[in-house]
């Protein structure tokens, strides 16, 4: 039985200011949890209805909502209501981590950008329009996200969404709902997941939240309903025919036959690689011939590989030309213009395209940020290795961990570096050192007794 009022025998007495780790030692670094007792969870459930906007996109099914600008809204309305909800309990505003400082630079270093952009008026537009948003969400779940409970809580909302975007990834293949030239699948109507590229990115993103579900459920039946979710967004991946989605997949596999190498859990990597050898016989042909041009991009016969590398190599010379000031945040697709003849496309590199708007220092500062959110689930892992009763924190953690290492592989393919898919992650990363293990442990022992 707990005794009320006394340290367990895991947790020494420690002052206020400094509570105990998970192993019993000072750390100075951890806040104590405020997740539900004394903070309200008004701002947690506007960020689930925000994230539930922002990846289903319900205005495009009920056009009623269009007008009302629900995701504008929803922003907003988190935003009111957890400023308001920290003042009034004399909270910090902010959870400011070093990942958070340095991507409050990056914004920054983006603004001064702008004076001197090839374009300033459509810079301005660019980050007031895009990218503010997207940093104001990742303050916000670095912020909101002060539990094991609202991590675990999130995570499951996250992956229960990814199941339409799989679901209709794959009803579109079997049905041959495909683009203009019937060769990629059409994909789901929200600005995450609208092209094949963005929905294997985001369902790969996702994927590893899932595993870390599956991995740290107790449920028999939980763990069933995970590995069935995981299952069709795997298959969600795969029906977006992307090379890059493939890819990234494959980090996600090699990082969790790493993890799980000596651990109970150390046979579901290799059962998944069986089951994808003896599904490879019923995939569509199709799909294994694009697979080959990852290595021979001339057999592309779309020309699309052709493209992207040659568009790479025109970016490559675009960031030495100009390797400190860049051309101004939001302006990669008109220097890309400038430089190789008009064709309104990005540079479908994340790093190069920050290294042709914001030069060399931009590109320094998101790698500390990627390096710096990694870190954070990486020393999360480590607190709570030790911990059977933080199992399922544990394995989230390192979700979150496989997540951000996937993305950094997935970013020399897509033209995201300013959109939600890495900084939703992020924020999830930064928000894991605030989570106070002690208070977590009391909560997985009250839940036993």
């Amino acid at each position: 039985m707990r005794t009320t009022g006394t340290p367990g025998w895991w947790r020494p007495d420690a002052s206020p200011d400094q509570p105990a780790d998970a192993a019993g030692n000072g750390r100075p670094n951890a806040r104590p949890n405020k997740g539900s007792s004394d903070e309200s969870n008004l701002p947690f459930y506007a960020l689930l209805l925000f994230t539930f906007i922002l990846f289903l996109a319900p205005q495009q099914i009920f056009p009623v909502l269009a007008p009302l600008r629900i995701a504008m809204l929803s922003i907003v309305l988190v935003s009111t209501v957890h400023v308001g909800s920290r003042l009034a309990r004399g909270l910090p505003v902010l959870h400011c981590p070093p990942g958070v400082i340095i991507a409050l630079g990056l914004t920054a270093w983006a603004i001064c950008s702008i004076p001197l952009s090839l374009w300033p008026g459509g810079s301005l537009n660019f980050l007031t329009g895009k990218y503010f948003k997207t940093i104001i969400v990742f303050l916000l779940l670095a912020s909101v996200i002060n539990s094991a409970e609202r991590l675990k809580g999130i995570s499951w909302a996250l992956v229960i969404m990814a199941v339409p975007l799989a679901l209709t990834a794959i009803n579109n293949l079997l049905s041959g709902v495909t683009m203009e030239g019937g060769q990629r699948i059409v994909g789901y109507d929200a600005p995450l997941a609208e092209n094949p590229n963005d929905m294997a990115l985001l369902l790969n993103l996702l994927l590893p939240l899932a595993i870390g579900l599956f991995l740290g459920a107790t449920s028999v039946l939980r763990k069933m309903i995970l590995l069935a979710m995981v299952t069709l967004m795997v298959a969600g991946v795969i029906a977006t025919f992307s090379r890059a989605g493939f890819l990234t997949l494959a980090v996600t596999f090699v990082c969790y036959l790493f993890l799980l190498r000596r651990r109970p859990g150390r046979f579901f990597a290799p059962a998944i690689l069986v089951i994808a050898i003896v599904a490879l016989p019923i995939m569509p042909g199709d799909y294994i011939g694009r697979l080959s041009t990852i290595t021979d991009v001339q057999s592309d016969e779309t020309g699309s590989a052709q493209i992207r590398l040659r568009d790479s190599v025109t970016a490559v010379r675009l960031v030495l030309e100009n390797p400190f000031l860049g051309t101004g945040v939001g302006t990669n697709a008109l220097a890309m213009n400038d430089a190789r003849g008009s064709t309104w496309t990005e540079i479908h590199n994340v790093y190069l395209t920050i290294g042709v708007e914001l030069g060399l220092p931009g590109v320094i500062l998101f790698l500390m940020l990627l390096i710096a959110a990694i870190k954070a689930a990486h020393a999360m892992v480590l607190q709570t290795r030790a911990q059977p009763q933080l199992y399922g924190l544990h394995c989230l953690a390192e979700g979150i961990k496989v997540s951000l290492i996937a993305f950094s592989v997935a970013a020399f393919f897509h033209p995201v570096a300013y959109h939600f898919y890495f900084y939703y992650i992020a924020g999830l990363a930064m928000a894991l050192s605030q989570i106070s293990l002690p208070d977590t442990l009391n909560v997985a022992e009250g839940n036993r007794l």
